[in-house]
């Protein structure tokens, strides 16, 4: 499967493929609304059909090589703490790849959300997946705005997708070079 970090590590993390089993793990980040509103996900009423249409969405990504995010697996305690990848998007009509994450709420400010993203950027620059690659945030998230930062990202623009305003945050491969 193109894009996905599947058996891929930084220091803290291993990355998999999301499964089935995941499903009570990583039902707790579809009971926070915000990050759900964040997602596109909020107008779905219960967490229960929130999770399970995020796993429908990945598993299609997986099958149809568009990426998808992967399981993160902290190294010590052998617990998800969330999810991370590349994701093949249309934008204003043209073809990118993001780089995404979900941390699950209890494992956030704990920095696995810049270590996983980072991974993902270097991950697909050193494939050569692509010329740049993005992130698509929610105008209102803060927190994933200084996660992008972090990563060397910087602001591109504010665009409508999927009926949100967000900001289009981006590196270019030349840029990772030179950092």
């Amino acid at each position: 499967m193109k894009y996905t970090l599947e058996g891929e590590e930084t220091e803290r993390l291993k990355f998999r493929l999301l499964n089935i089993e995941d499903f009570d793990d990583c039902i707790e980040l579809f009971k926070d609304n915000e990050v759900c509103r964040f997602l596109g996900v909020d107008k779905i009423e219960t967490p229960n059909e929130r999770c399970k249409l995020w796993f429908e969405m990945t598993f299609d990504r997986y099958k149809n090589d568009l990426g998808g995010q992967n399981i993160l697996i902290e190294k010590n305690t052998n617990k998800i703490v969330g999810q991370s990848g590349l994701l093949v998007r249309e934008i204003e009509g043209k073809q990118e790849i993001e780089i995404a994450y979900s941390i699950l709420p209890e494992y956030r400010k704990k920095g696995f959300a810049t270590e996983s993203t980072e991974k993902c950027k270097n991950f697909a620059f050193e494939n050569k997946f692509t010329e740049s690659l993005i992130s698509i945030i929610h105008t209102e998230n803060i927190n994933s705005e200084k996660v992008a930062d972090r990563n060397g990202m910087r602001k591109d623009k504010t665009t409508e997708f999927k009926g949100m305003s967000v900001t289009i945050y981006r590196i270019n491969s030349s840029e990772w070079k030179n950092k």
